[in-house]
This record gives C-alpha cells, sequence and structure tokens, in this order.
C-alpha cells in the first residue's frame, strides 16, 4: 500500500511567494522540513515555519536526504516547473508518485515565449546545465527558434562562440534574464555585437536563427567531407543504407565494433537526443579522431572505448543494435557481437573482402537473417570525357535477435 502524499514539489519565480497560490502558500507554510537552493530558500523565507534545509553542493542524489525525514511533511522548492529541466524527474525516480504532488509556477521558457509572442510548442527548448554547449549543434536549423536555459552567466557567451562556428552570424538574440521578477531584463542583439558586461547568471538566451549557416542534414547519410577520417570509412551512400537497417529509435543504445571514424554511431545519436551508442576502436588516433566527429557534429556523449573485438565486448550492457563495418575477423567476433543482441535487436555487418563474406553467408546459413549486395558508382573523369567508376562494393547481413 502506498505511502501519503508526505511530499510536495514547489515551484516559485523570481517574485517569490508574491506569485504563490494560495495552496502553495499554505503547503509551504505548514511544512516542517523545507528543502531547496540557497536561493530557493530566500525567494520563499517570508512563509517558511519550518526547518529550512539547503541542498548540499554538490547537489548528489537528494533522495535519501528527503526519505529521511518521511512521512514528515516535506518541500522541495525549486525553479517554476520543476519537471521542466528541473529537479522533479529526478526526485520521480526514487519516490513513487503517489508519495508527492506536484505545485509548478510558469517555466522560464513559457514567460520567455510570453516576452517574445512565440509560440512555446514551435521553439525548440533545450539546456546547457550540466551539458556541453556542443550538444545544442543539431537544433541549429535554418529559420529555427530556440530557447536555451544558460548554466551560469558565461553560457552566452560559449554559445555564440558555437554559432559563430556554424555560419549564423547574423543570428538575433535575446538575453532574457531574471524573469517574473524585479530584476527582469532583456537585452536584444545579433550574434555578431558585443554581449554586455553584466549578464545575470538566471538567463535564457533566446535565438532566432537566419536562413543558412551551416546546419546539420537531418536525413541519414551525412556528406562524407563532414567527417574528419583517414579513408577507413563508411562512405555516405552505404551509411545511408546501413542506418535505415540498424533503424534506430528513441533511447535505443548502439554498440559499433570497429567505429573508425565514428561515422555510424554519430548518425545514429543524430536520430534522436535519447539515442546513445558505444564505439569500440583499438587505434588510438582513430577514436581521438571519432571524438572529435562527435564534438562537431553535436553528440560529445559518444562513448568510445578501446578495445578489440571479441574481448572488449566482455561487460557491455546489451544493446539494441549492434553495427560491425568491413570486417568481422572470425567466428568468435560474429558470435560475441550477436550475443550482445537483446531480444528483439538486430545486428548488420557490411563485408568488403572475400573472406568476411563467407563468413557472412555461413552464418546466414546458420542462424538466418538476410544478405543484401550493394554497390554504388560515382561520376569520374577519364581525360576530357566522364564515366562513372564502381566504388568497393559490399555484402550486408542483417539478423534479428
Amino acid at each position: 500500500m502506498s505511502q501519503p502524499a508526505w511530499l510536495s514539489i514547489l515551484g516559485i519565480g523570481e517574485d517569490g511567494v508574491d506569485g504563490l497560490s494560495g495552496t502553495a502558500r499554505r503547503v509551504l507554510t505548514e511544512a516542517a522540513f523545507v528543502f531547496g537552493a540557497t536561493r530557493h530558500l530566500a525567494l520563499g523565507c517570508d512563509l517558511i515555519r519550518g526547518e529550512a534545509i539547503p541542498w548540499p553542493v554538490p547537489l548528489g542524489d537528494p533522495v535519501p536526504l528527503l526519505l529521511s525525514r518521511r512521512p514528515g511533511r516535506c518541500v522541495v522548492l525549486a525553479s517554476g516547473d520543476p519537471f521542466w529541466f528541473g529537479i522533479g524527474s529526478l526526485l520521480a525516480r526514487g519516490i513513487p508518485a503517489g508519495e508527492f504532488i506536484c505545485l509548478p509556477q510558469p517555466s522560464s521558457f513559457s514567460l520567455a515565449c510570453a516576452r517574445l509572442g512565440w509560440s512555446l510548442q514551435a521553439t525548440a527548448t533545450l539546456s546547457v546545465c550540466g551539458r556541453p554547449v556542443d550538444a545544442l549543434a543539431p537544433a541549429l536549423q535554418p529559420g529555427a527558434r530556440l530557447l536555451v536555459l544558460c548554466a551560469d552567466a558565461s553560457s552566452p557567451a560559449a554559445i555564440v562562440g558555437l554559432l559563430g562556428q556554424r555560419g549564423f552570424e547574423a543570428a538575433t538574440l535575446h538575453l532574457m534574464q531574471a524573469l517574473g521578477g524585479p530584476r527582469e531584463r532583456i537585452v536584444t542583439l545579433r550574434t555578431d555585437q558585443e554581449l554586455p558586461g553584466d549578464i545575470d547568471p538566471l538567463t535564457v538566451l533566446a535565438i532566432e536563427l537566419p536562413r543558412g549557416g551551416r546546419s546539420i542534414p537531418m536525413a541519414c547519410g551525412i556528406d562524407d567531407a563532414a567527417f574528419e577520417h583517414d579513408g577507413q570509412m563508411t562512405r555516405r551512400e552505404i551509411r545511408a543504407l546501413t542506418l535505415s537497417a540498424l533503424a534506430p529509435r528513441r533511447g535505443e543504445l548502439l554498440c559499433d565494433i570497429g567505429c573508425g571514424s565514428g561515422s555510424i554511431a554519430i548518425e545514429w545519436m543524430l536520430r534522436h537526443p535519447d539515442c546513445r551508442a558505444i564505439g569500440i576502436e583499438p587505434d588510438p588516433e582513430r577514436r581521438a579522431r571519432a571524438a572529435r566527429n562527435a564534438r562537431e557534429l553535436g553528440v560529445p556523449a559518444l562513448d568510445l572505448r578501446e578495445g578489440l573485438a571479441p574481448a572488449a565486448l566482455d561487460g557491455l550492457p546489451a544493446a539494441d543494435a549492434v553495427f560491425i563495418g568491413g570486417g568481422a575477423g572470425d567466428d568468435g567476433v560474429l558470435d560475441a557481437a550477436r550475443a550482445l543482441v537483446r531480444p528483439g535487436g538486430r545486428m548488420v555487418v557490411n563485408a568488403v573482402t572475400l573472406e568476411t563474406e563467407a563468413l557472412l553467408i555461413a552464418h546466414q546459413a546458420s542462424h538466418g537473417g538476410f544478405l543484401t549486395r550493394y554497390g554504388v558508382d560515382r561520376l569520374d573523369r577519364i581525360g576530357n570525357l566522364h564515366t562513372l567508376r564502381p566504388a568497393m562494393r559490399i555484402l550486408q547481413w542483417v539478423w534479428h535477435g
């Protein structure tokens, strides 16, 4: 039987207790324990009658601290909407939904759209709090509107640097600072103009992107020139076909064995922000190159690991998809890779040598799946004339667990 709601998660804005509803004010006043960042406790201090407990820095996992006060009446104060880039989802992982209630306030994103007259559902909402700025790159699309929750006063300069690197010097920026409170200030400027020297740490950066710029395509098969590589890379046309066979879905994990430049793993992660990938690569130069490609293309969370299959696969989590490109090595690699595929998952192997082709044909006969031969011809010159020159053909084995 679940516990009654002993915890209340209250959103509080920069206007402090004046912006709270009557219900929220009563809950805060009656609480025996009130948790929050020092700033939030200061905003609610006029109504706090119980023990005010500031979060430790760094926060870590706050759930045990709260559970130690259960079933006493506890309140957690948080910014705006606690379940939008806030602490709410962290608390909900360890406390059943029936044991808490949440009373949100307008989020900083809602306030920003209200000030600008933007449609919130048509605006990308992002955060660089505890996240690398490079991860914004996939959202930099022509004509897009973005709202970015800044980590501190230095975030706008880092974001402006990224915009410049990607050719969006003509973007319009709105520095929306301390929204909803007496210190609210909005500064509008272009990317190529100097930022103010007194940016508030509590800032949402609203960005209006122009047409043009160097955006990351949304289709599979990014141009080869977008990747730094040493020639050993799954080329654009085959990469698009391979991603189609791997069939990424939201939140799934890929294991890319022998990831090289990282092109397959990177494009997998670009399909959705929640897609994850582990890249196994024994060569340190290639791992470093793959890491640079991942940062440049906006997926810095690519998990690159040193090792050679099959030994490098020991201890890895079950994967939704496994990819081997170019050289499966031997039966041991293929068997270990298949064992890594979770039930309902899939494995894709591209063969370019006769030896690997023979392995795939044998494994298809033993384990099923299907084989497809792909070839690509590209335009080339012969003197003053032209021809279509064939690239290296591949045999692809797709197997479902």
